[in-house]
């Protein structure tokens, strides 16, 4: 029956974006361990491995625009199709920020700012990211606003961990102990800062997933804008 083909379409796609989820918060979680044990092999393994990410962006998206093209969905259908292709593409961002994440673990030394509980920051905005896709999976529109809550504690440690850097940076003098020259402690400041940022923006990639899961279940954009 067509009508039976279409819902059996509609169901493999959301399966499709939870499966590529798992992916992205494995690949995610490597990143944040190889930065944590300065693990080059396992940051290379991220790196490498985000084509396959990639693919199956590409694969997902066109299956969503032949959902499109040859089923016409309207109404719920029609923005289920279309959160899960803005889904998609946020996911597909995650990936992209876990290479940046590899790539300063193949080069960090973090000595001069062990205090800096990136671990902590990490942990939180995977649980984030995770939260969004089970509100998606469950059309849970509390999970998704819950999510965008969760990223206001984000934000401020985030701010906090920055200006942390920043101070120390503008406060302290070189000493011969640190074993740094000013370019390395230039190098070290800005991994970290990077390494900061990435961690919001993933935390915000968890935002714009809740906020498409919350327009998906209730037509609701107060999350979008």
């Amino acid at each position: 029956m067509p009508r039976d083909e279409y819902q059996r379409q509609l169901r493999r796609l959301r399966e499709d974006v939870l499966e590529m989820s798992d992916r992205v918060c494995e690949r995610l979680e490597q990143a944040l361990a190889a930065l944590e044990t300065q693990d080059e092999n396992l940051a290379t393994a991220v790196i490498t491995g985000d084509h396959a990410i990639n693919e199956r962006y590409l694969e997902i998206e066109q299956a969503c625009i032949e959902l499109v093209a040859l089923q016409q969905p309207v109404a719920t259908d029609l923005r289920v199709v279309a959160a899960s292709f803005k889904i998609i593409t946020d996911l597909e961002r995650i990936a992209d920020l876990a290479v940046n994440l590899a790539e300063y673990a193949r080069r960090a030394e973090r000595r001069r700012y062990a205090d800096v509980d990136i671990g902590y920051i990490g942990e939180r905005v995977v649980e984030m990211v995770e939260a969004a896709m089970a509100a998606y999976a469950a059309d849970d529109a509390a999970g998704a606003r819950d999510v965008a809550t969760e990223d206001d504690e984000i934000d401020r440690r985030c701010e906090s961990a920055s200006e942390f850097v920043v101070r120390d940076l503008l406060e302290t003098e070189l000493e011969a102990e640190i074993g740094l020259t000013p370019d390395a402690l230039s190098d070290e400041v800005s991994r970290m800062l990077l390494t900061i940022r990435d961690l919001e923006r993933v935390g915000d990639h968890a935002v714009n997933i809740a906020a498409r899961t919350l327009y998906m279940v209730e037509n609701d954009d107060e999350l979008i804008y």
